[in-house]
């Protein structure tokens, strides 16, 4: 105000006003929204809210709102004043918002008095700034002032607190009388409202009449889209390079949406402007035509007609407007669908269109960057239009709306290619930078600084001289531009001058490459101001008079933010924020998507998305945007409570909903969900057609050619007959042959699924959303470990009850051919696969996972050891040195659970040493080597129950009388020889197994098995490389199957039952090997001791005792004794007692006892063959080879005859 009282506008500070109230609002707006959401929810509200006990006190506040005698009512309030602290702390925040918000009203109320005061002039084509800002906080206040309308527990709050401060302080609160007032007249909002602006309707209305130049031709059908090519860079192929230009340009990418929401609660709260301008009716009919919701805030919305008609139906004379609300409703209900419907058709196209052309030629985004930005508000206003409506059902008049029109399941593709357009804006940003900063530079400040130096008569420019040129324009003179005031000149020249200090290095090299940082904040903010000093009454430049300078001043702003302000712009124009308050249609939109082959790669348009939630957060609202005390991964993977339970328990209610409700942890649980589901998603496809492979795989198995080969031999039997012949059978690759290339399999629909999600998987390595960086690919590579995992484990197909597995090469084939498939996901996502298959064939190495589960090392060392070596006691099974295997004998081996052959022949532990590695057969090797130990611990106490007889036929084996007396004294004998049978048999599979896997390691590392091999074989065993060293090579050739004069790994199960007294132990493992020697004889009794030429061994597989005695013994003996001395003297030792025992059958008469004698003899060669200690030489000094070759001829002459 100036000393004479009068108003001087330039004073006002107008732009910075409505700038700071505009943010205020937006932050008045999050607090409102989210206390009426708390006070909504019967779980989230302030406990003492429900509390039974105080439902006579708070229904008496409300009822005597805002007068509240507390000393006449004292009994009635008694509860309230029990818990009065309580109140006041979790109240608090409540109370002091709702004080916020009537201080905002004064502000608000005051700036629009102000604005009316100096006749500011409004046209969204000139000041665009000044008008927008103006209607965007008439359009907050409303939305604040109709959302505090709808907290129904606003009354109790207020008065709750109020009472209690009372009782605390003394005194009612110094806010309380205006703000119960306030609450009062919005009892009715929209009627309070329309009083309200009764005085600023002259300015409403010349801001709204504005829009007519803009509104009508944005809200154009698609058809006539088509027709005028909008958004097409290749309409005009000439003009392709020419910079995209509009005489309104910032009103092109202005949203459709705020500007309905401008027109409907303009005209409503102004509605005698409807009668006084068609054009108002116009634009007022125009926008009730296209929705029949609209948004109050994020997902608060307003029944637009039937919010107008009842206010309308108040007024009198109004009756003609209700009826073409009426049918402005019923034409929305009708018609918004499909209009919408075809809208989203024709951006689609229009988007790929410039998505494509922007991707391969990114130069173009510095011309056309105003295109991208239109692209991008005409999809955000379809996307939310159909968000709000799909969300809200239509209301109920004469004619439904098709429900068709609602669910579009397209809608990810626009999406999608919405978030392409994003990620090429930040991609080559510095491409825009570039071109901007030499436009502002090379051109726009020319302009401008012709316009200020010329002042009036300032001629206007009708030719563009490119970019670089300094040179004057051609020019006509027909500005007519007033004489600029010296504010309005100063602001101007620094405009000028501040494009004329952009630096350009030759051209080429930018400042801002060299790490300067633009901002042209400030320049924007005095166009701003500059804005407001000319748009009032009585201004010396009048900026209407002069739309030229305004159009130009425009399109510098829109150059500006194109430097330094491009992630604003982006989030302006495409921000999808509100996605995350439509959680059921956001998800139910991506299960669509995935359900959909066409629009499977559009799904990665949904985490994209969650990134864009912080935006609607607000720093006034910081309850919302606060970091939680735990980490998102910590609350995902630890318990849920552990958060709430390390706060503290004074924390306010509002705290605590919204920790509940928190945004950042919203967006990080749906950008999880959606990118595990489609991971999800990728792993079915890809356990499917791995499922699909692995059946034609088995196509190809051996076994398979058994049913072609008998219909072959029955084709070529019975040709000279007219018996009807078997059909063959398909043939392997018969699925693989067309007849069209329109036949479409199975197969080939999964590989297009796959395609397409893998796509989107490997749409973008990261996303980074609320400071968390989430990478689609490591989700797949999880899922994929997982279900290769599993995958491995199911194709075991091991049943416990029965004893059922998988034969290990049924499996290898199997896991080779699941293999192969995951090798080809890396033509579609760059995953590394052999980082998948080393991390699960490793863990399957081992006896459990990373989960603990069974592997199939587990599951295949159980198999062998507890079935088909368990089953080998029972007789049915033997081991056949000849075969390297071991059969069944006795029965038919196709009546039989297990064909032991199937499962032990050398093809198939080779396939078992692929699958379990050589981790894999260590561990089973401990495995047996554990039973070993544990039946050799039950041969320690037979030989120390049997210590002194055993002692005196060690010593006395010379005497034969005295021999044959001890030894009846002898107990358990068949136990021994049965327990050592089992360790002989069990060795032998070890054999077998380690024989497999040394092949599989030849094959593999030839290398570094010839160096193993050679490394043992020339390891001197010398006194100054004592036994460990011996053991530790061993061990190491052991571990690559290579066969060892001692066995480490016995060894190590053995010296686990070392006593404390070396000399004992040694002296058992002498006594044991006498009581095996001199048990020998006893096998001739047992009719199954026959010997078998055909399979090179015993049907009770005593033959196995061979490889027992001398393994035990060198281990024993490794242990107990002093080497490889000590192992040849108690093996002599061991030979001369079996060769004497086993001589005296010769002498025998009984029948049951020769019967399998010549079988038993033979026992003495086996063992002299396996071992490395013992010679033939030393064999025919203790028992004549005569006898022995008698032996082998008798039990071939009695294998022939059976």
């Amino acid at each position: 105000m100036s000393r004479t009282g009068q108003l001087i506008p330039s004073q006002q500070k107008l732009a910075e006003k409505l700038t700071v109230l505009n943010d205020r609002a937006m932050g008045m707006l999050t607090r409102i929204y989210n206390i009426k959401k708390a006070c909504g929810d019967v779980k989230s509200k302030p406990a003492f809210l429900s509390d039974k006990n105080l439902e006579g006190a708070i229904k008496f506040i409300v009822r005597k709102f805002p007068h509240v005698d507390s000393k006449n009512n004292y009994s009635q309030l008694q509860q309230v004043n029990n818990i009065k602290g309580e109140i006041m702390k979790q109240l608090s925040l409540y109370y002091f918002t709702f004080v916020d918000v009537m201080d905002f009203k004064d502000h608000v109320s005051e700036l629009l008095t102000t604005m009316d005061a100096c006749n500011v002039h409004f046209d969204i084509t000139t000041n665009y700034d000044l008008t927008k800002g103006y209607l965007d906080l008439i359009i907050s206040y409303v939305s604040l002032m109709l959302l505090l309308a709808r907290i129904d527990d606003r009354k109790a709050v207020l008065g709750l607190y109020n009472y209690a401060h009372d009782l605390t302080h003394g005194k009612v609160d110094q806010n309380f009388a205006r703000l119960g007032q306030m609450i009062l007249d919005y009892e009715q909002p929209l009627k309070k409202l329309q009083e309200e602006f009764t005085p600023h309707s002259k300015l409403v209305a010349c801001a709204l009449l504005s829009l007519h130049q803009v509104y009508p031709r944005r809200n154009l059908p698609a058809e006539q889209w088509r027709q005028a090519q909008m958004l097409s860079l290749v309409s005009a192929p000439g003009q392709m390079l020419n910079p995209a230009q509009s005489e309104t340009m910032p009103c092109e990418y202005l949203s459709v949406e705020t500007m309905e929401k401008w027109i409907i609660f303009g005209f409503l709260l102004c509605h005698g402007q409807l009668t006084q301008s068609d054009s108002a009716v116009q634009l007022w009919r125009l926008a009730l035509s296209g929705n029949y919701v609209i948004t109050l805030f994020r997902d608060e919305v307003l029944y637009i007609h039937k919010t107008v008609e009842g206010v309308f139906e108040g007024i009198k004379g109004y009756s003609k407007r209700v009826t073409e609300t009426k049918e402005c409703a019923n034409y929305a209900v009708v018609n918004a669908g499909p209009f919408h419907r075809e809208r989203r058709a024709f951006l689609r196209t229009a988007l790929k269109e410039l998505v494509m052309i922007l991707a391969d030629q990114p130069g173009l985004l510095g011309p056309k960057a105003l295109f991208v930005f239109m692209g991008l508000s005409f999809a955000r206003d379809e996307v939310l239009w159909l968000l709000r409506h799909s969300e809200n059902p239509a209301p109920k008049l004469n004619k439904r709306p098709n429900p068709v029109d609602y669910e579009d399941r397209q809608l990810p593709e626009l999406l999608y290619y919405m978030e392409e357009l994003r990620g090429l804006l930040r991609k080559y940003n510095q491409v825009m930078q570039r071109y901007y900063v030499q436009y502002l530079n090379g051109f726009d400040s020319i302009v401008l600084n012709n316009l200020v130096q010329n002042g009036l008569h300032q001629p206007r420019l009708r030719a563009r001289e490119s970019f670089n040129s300094k040179r004057n324009p051609t020019c006509q003179e027909d500005w007519n531009l007033s004489v600029c005031p010296e504010d309005e000149s100063i602001i101007m020249s620094s405009f000028v001058n501040t494009m004329n200090g952009l630096s350009v290095k030759q051209g080429t090299t930018l400042l801002f490459e060299e790490g300067e940082i633009f901002d042209f904040r400030g320049m924007r903010l005095d166009w701003f101001r500059l804005q407001a000093y000319t748009s009032v009454s009585r201004a010396q430049l009048v900026l209407r008079e002069n739309p030229d300078l305004a159009r130009l001043m425009n399109t510098i702003t829109f150059h500006t933010y194109m430097v330094d302000s491009l992630d604003e712009m982006a989030k302006e124009t495409s921000d999808l924020s509100n996605f995350c308050f439509y959680g059921r249609l956001f998800e139910q939109y991506f299960q669509w998507c995935l359900e959909t082959p066409s629009q499977m790669r559009y799904s990665i348009s949904f985490p994209l998305i969650c990134s864009h939630f912080m935006n609607c957060t607000h720093e006034i609202c910081p309850e919302e945007v606060v970091k939680p005390m735990l980490s998102y991964k910590q609350n995902l993977r630890t318990a849920g409570g552990s958060t709430r339970e390390r706060k503290s328990q004074d924390t306010s209610f509002c705290d605590r909903q919204s920790k509940r409700h928190h945004i950042g942890d919203r967006s990080l649980s749906q950008a999880n969900f959606f990118l595990d589901e489609m991971a999800k998603e990728a792993k079915n496809i890809i356990t499917s057609i791995c499922d699909e492979q692995c059946k034609l795989g088995d196509q190809l198995l051996p076994k398979n050619a058994a049913k072609t080969i008998s219909i072959a031999i029955e084709r070529k039997r019975n040709q000279n007959k007219a018996k009807k012949l078997p059909q063959e059978p398909d043939k392997p690759g018969r699925e693989s042959m067309r007849r069209s290339r329109t036949d479409v399999t199975s197969m080939d629909k999964l590989y297009l699924m796959l395609t397409e999600l893998c796509s989107a998987i490997n749409y973008t390595p990261s996303i980074q959303v609320w400071e968390h960086t989430f990478a689609p690919r490591e989700y797949l590579t999880q899922h994929l470990e997982s279900r290769f995992t599993k995958a491995l484990v199911g194709m075991v197909m091991y049943n416990p009850d029965s004893g059922e597995i998988a034969k290990p090469s049924e499996l290898l084939n199997s896991v080779e051919a699941y293999m192969g498939v995951l090798q080809t996901i890396e033509n579609y996502v760059h995953l590394d696969i052999t980082r998948v298959f080393n991390n699960v064939l490793l863990q399957q190495t081992q006896p459990q996972d990373s989960h603990g589960d069974k592997t199939i090392t587990a599951l295949y060392t159980n198999w062998y050891l507890e079935v088909l070596l368990r089953r080998v006691s029972t007789g049915q099974i033997m081991f056949s040195p000849n075969r390297h295997a071991f059969v069944n004998v006795g029965v038919d081996p196709n009546q039989v659970a297990v064909n032991a052959e199937e499962f032990s022949d050398i093809s198939e532990l080779r396939s078992l040493a692929e699958l379990l590695g050589p981790y894999g057969m260590k561990f089973l090797n401990e495995s047996l080597m554990w039973h070993i130990s544990s039946q050799v611990a039950e041969l320690k106490k037979l030989v120390t129950q049997n210590k002194d007889v055993l002692t005196t036929l060690r010593t006395h084996f010379d005497k034969p009388a005295l021999m044959a007396e001890h030894f009846n004294r002898l107990r358990d004998v068949d136990n021994v020889l049965k327990r050592v049978t089992i360790v002989g048999v069990i060795l032998s599979f070890k054999t077998l197994a380690q024989e497999a896997l040394n092949d599989v390691l030849k094959k593999r590392i030839p290398f570094l098995m010839s160096s193993i091999i050679d490394f043992q074989k020339h390891f001197p065993e010398t006194p100054e490389n004592n036994m460990v060293r011996v053991e530790i090579v061993n061990e190491m050739a052991s571990a690559a199957g290579l066969p060892c004069d001692v066995d480490p790994a016995l060894c190590a199960a053995l010296r686990v039952q070392k006593s404390e007294n070396p000399d004992d132990d040694y002296k058992i493992a002498c006594l044991l090997m006498v009581f095996i020697a001199v048990s020998l004889p006893m096998l001739s009794l047992d009719s199954q001791s026959s010997f078998r030429a055909d399979l090179e061994g015993h049907t009770n597989n005593i033959h196995c005792l061979a490889k027992a005695v001398n393994s035990i013994a060198a281990a024993m003996f490794t242990i107990y004794g002093k080497g490889r001395v000590t192992i040849e003297e108690r093996l002599k030792e061991f030979l001369a007692l079996a060769s004497s025992s086993l001589l005296k059958l010769g002498q025998e008469t009984d029948k049951l006892a020769l019967r399998s004698r010549e079988s038993v003899y033979l026992l003495l060669d086996q063992i002299v063959r396996e071992s490395p200690f013992l010679t033939m030489d030393l064999l025919e000094s203790c028992f004549p080879y005569a006898l022995l070759r008698n032996s082998y001829h008798a039990v071939l002459r009695q294998d022939n005859r059976m």
